[in-house]
């Protein structure tokens, strides 16, 4: 009897152990559906099309002025004319995601982008280019905004970060592999083969479900739920996460939907300067003229701009998938701090660079510091600067605001990004090494501002987020 107790007793102890562990597994599974992958890799297609869009111009320059006859200044408009593009879409993605949801605004933005490499691959003259441009930036301004908006919206709390961080990867690979491809193909396949991505997200999108949070905002709370239940696995338990989404909704209903001006009060003014502010650093820390004009600073500081360009992109993709994987383990402060503090430096380095080279001191030197520098700003920044601003964009701003605001500050970075790239060039004619110290200056007031000013939203669900940013937003 003794011996036999004793076999029993481990039995009723472990019943429950092994039933906690079997519902945990249970969760972890339901937590990752097929579903929910396939909705964002087939969202994120559309971050892939933003990046190809931006690498485009670099490999096919000399291509496209020696078969049209361009002259400088003409490829320089081709060049920058995308980002007018993308502050057009910018200016209309808010209110197209609002109105007709986020699956309708990524197919909207694919049409253009479509329509944008066929008038750029079939081009016979410049304007037929600028048209092209034109309409891929239109396209590219509308999903640097809702992509990561629905990949937030769709994706549970503990995998948010993480997930919206891929829009950030899709982005270097496209830029990567445009490059790469753009060595070898004439720049009129190039742009045909840009059609693809398009094409594939265009067809996918009917197959994979509409926000929830979208739907429960039009009072659709029917669809809303069946639509959480079809993302999170038929056997995940979806109440709590429905009833705080419906009633958060419900709390808003009372409001009307704000203009951008209805933006600017009191009760958004955190979300709007986190919001705001980070993309403003994020832009005038100099990531834009670093990227488009790398090969130009590496043949400055007295380097090869080839193996400098291979360099960036080595360097660039690992440092962005390891943000994705630390972002829900880290904390998205956490990482933005590294990140900014690794441009500062970064900075810094390719400051000290030139100012050497202004004092024809340590020649030797100089090259190295210069490719250190940029390679340590391309690291850091991907690492974090690169895509925890718009994680945070699409986590920060309650549902009833989400469009217009989403609208403002995909609209600020892109202005700030055209500054950046149009005044570059001047700044580096006037001083190499006052530009990139005041990009490290820049960087290293990021810090400060994301220390005093950035919320962590790590382990937290958006109403939980906006409800302690926007304490007011749901009052009466």
């Amino acid at each position: 009897m003794e011996s036999r107790s004793m076999v029993m007793e481990p039995t009723q102890f472990s019943s429950p152990l092994l039933s906690n562990v079997e519902e945990q597994n249970q969760n972890i599974n339901c937590s990752m559906p097929p579903i929910l992958i396939l909705s964002t890799l087939v969202s994120v297609f559309g971050s892939y099309v933003f990046g190809s869009a931006v690498g485009y111009s670099s490999p096919v320059q000399s291509e496209i002025m020696d078969e049209l006859n361009l002259g400088v200044a003409e490829y320089s408009l081709f060049g920058s004319i995308l980002t007018i593009g993308a502050m057009i879409g910018a200016i209309v993605s808010g209110r197209i995601a609002d109105y007709a949801g986020r699956r309708v605004a990524m197919g909207i933005a694919e049409v253009f982008c479509i329509f944008g490499w066929l008038a750029i691959a079939f081009s016979k003259v410049a304007w037929w280019l600028y048209v092209g441009r034109v309409l891929v930036g239109c396209g590219m301004g509308i999903l640097s905004y809702v992509v990561p908006v629905y990949v937030a919206e769709i994706t549970p709390k503990n995998l948010r970060g993480a997930f919206t961080a891929v829009h950030q990867l899709m982005i270097c690979c496209g830029v990567s592999l445009t490059y790469l491809l753009g060595a070898y193909l004439n720049w009129r396949i190039l742009a045909l083969i840009g059609t693809i991505p398009c094409l594939i997200q265009f067809l996918s999108l009917p197959f994979i479900p509409e926000s929830p949070r979208w739907l429960a905002k039009i009072g659709n709370m029917e669809r809303s739920e069946s639509s959480l239940q079809h993302l999170r696995g038929k056997n995940a338990d979806i109440c709590e996460e429905a009833t705080e989404i419906r009633e958060y909704t419900e709390s808003l209903q009372q409001q009307k939907e704000s203009s951008i001006i209805g933006l600017f009060q009191m009760q958004y003014l955190k979300s709007l300067t986190v919001g705001i502010g980070l993309m403003i650093l994020q832009q005038f820390g100099g990531v834009n003229g670093i990227a488009f004009y790398a090969t130009s600073i590496f043949i400055s500081a007295g380097f090869s701009g080839s193996i400098g360009t291979i360099a960036m992109v080595v360097v660039q993709i690992p440092m962005t998938a390891l943000g994705v994987l630390l972002m829900d383990k880290s904390g998205r402060r956490p990482l933005l701090l590294v990140s900014a503090s690794g441009t500062c430096f970064g900075c810094f380095l390719a400051a000290l660079s030139f100012f050497l080279q202004d004092l024809h001191k340590l020649k030797e030197v100089s090259p190295i510091l210069a490719l250190v520098g940029v390679l340590v700003y391309t690291g850091s920044f991907s690492l974090g600067m690169g895509g925890i601003p718009w994680v945070i964009m699409s986590e920060i701003f309650p549902i009833n605001v989400k469009g217009s605001a989403g609208s403002l500050v995909t609209l600020v970075s892109w202005l700030c990004s055209w500054i950046i790239s149009y005044a570059f060039n001047f700044l580096m004619n006037l001083s190499s090494t006052g530009t990139f110290f005041i990009f490290s200056i820049i960087c290293g007031f990021t810090v400060i501002f994301i220390a005093k000013l950035v919320p962590e939203t790590k382990g937290l669900t958006l109403e939980e987020v906006q409800a302690s940013l926007n304490p007011y937003s749901t009052k009466g």
